[in-house]
């Protein structure tokens, strides 16, 4: 198997965490002062979450009239620590340093340590892009996942599609052996093969729950498979254009004489496509979430002259869907259709 592309076990997985905390990797100390509202039952509450989250340096006590929401660096050079004074306020929600915290979001509060000790405080860091790496590394990734995916996809195993793409990638990809069995048997239903590598990747994966996390490897930027969680900074399917619509696809601003009656929303999708030459995706995982079967949504629009962008707008409407015009690696224009209230 190539080297980029990485199955990677849980005790594999595991020892790898091992690795970094080794390596002069600085650690994180939170100290937490609860506000006077807030009952014990929530703290301990708090407490227990944060430790199931894996934060084992955590210390809850009474609100100090001299405790401030900041980070502070302790320790030496080679065995750093930042220290994180949050607060536990009467809603129960934890605030950190420009991040507030729900209860259910303990996950995301380790996550922002990991990052606070991989990377510093938030105000020394270089500026990052919306994936989560420099600006540098994100033109890296960027062009390295902007070749077009070769044979067809249209019918094909997801988890065969995943791999043919993965193994053509310049940057290495890793992913645990059970979210690769995720992707077996099941079947692609779109035809990807216009598409940037990136995007490709990104809808394949999303469709089963999964994503790509960009992060910066030792010899430049890497992709790790991961199951989708709110929070995550994850490698989108597609990205929104910097020009107007009109600009990037014009054949959204045409004009026809329209007239659909008791039409299921992908016939309607695809004769669009046509028309429009260019691809319309389905975010089948938002679709999913909320329940929502396309094919059993007929539609109507009555004889009117409109335009392509008009048309797919009142369509969609009538499925509680939405459409957002994107650009893959290569800007290349597609429509993106998900749904109108987001995904929890």
């Amino acid at each position: 198997m190539p080297a980029c592309l990485r199955p990677i076990g849980p005790v594999l997985f595991f020892l790898l965490g091992l690795a970094t905390s080794a390596c002069g990797q600085a650690r994180t100390r939170l100290e937490i002062f609860a506000e006077d509202a807030v009952p014990a039952t929530t703290q301990h509450q708090w407490a227990q979450m944060l430790a199931t989250a894996g934060i084992d340096d955590v210390r809850i006590s009474g609100k100090s009239p001299l405790s401030k929401v900041g980070i502070e660096t302790a320790g030496s050079r080679d065995s750093q620590v930042y220290v994180v004074t949050a607060t536990l306020n009467s809603a129960g929600e934890l605030i950190l340093p420009g991040a507030r915290f729900r209860p259910n979001e303990a996950r995301a509060v380790a996550r922002w340590l990991r990052e606070l000790a991989e990377k510093g405080p938030p105000e020394k860091r270089e500026k990052e892009s919306d994936a989560g790496l420099t600006e540098k590394q994100a033109e890296l990734l960027h062009a390295a996942l902007s070749p077009s995916v070769g044979p067809s996809t249209r019918g094909a195993s997801r988890g065969d599609v995943f791999r043919k793409i993965a193994e053509k990638l310049a940057i290495p990809l890793a992913i645990r052996s059970d979210l690769l069995g995720k992707l077996e048997g099941d079947k692609v239903a779109e035809e990807l093969s216009g598409l940037s590598s990136g995007t490709a990747l990104a809808c394949v994966l999303r469709a089963v729950g999964l994503c790509l996390v960009p992060k910066a490897g030792q010899s430049g930027p890497e992709l790790t498979v991961v199951a989708l969680e709110p929070g995550l900074k994850t490698w989108p399917v597609g990205w929104p254009p910097r020009k107007p619509s009109p600009k990037v696809l014009p054949a959204l601003s045409d004009e026809f004489n329209a007239n659909i009656q008791g039409v299921s929303v992908p016939t309607v999708l695809e004769a669009v496509s046509k028309r429009l030459g260019a691809p319309v995706f389905s975010d089948h995982y938002a679709l999913a979430r909320h329940g929502i079967d396309p094919e059993k949504a007929l539609v109507n629009v009555p004889q009117s002259r409109t335009t392509h962008d008009r048309l797919l707008r009142k369509v969609l409407l009538q499925a509680q869907l939405r459409m957002e015009l994107r650009l893959d690696e290569a800007d290349h224009p597609f429509v993106w259709v998900t749904t109108i209230k987001p995904v929890p």
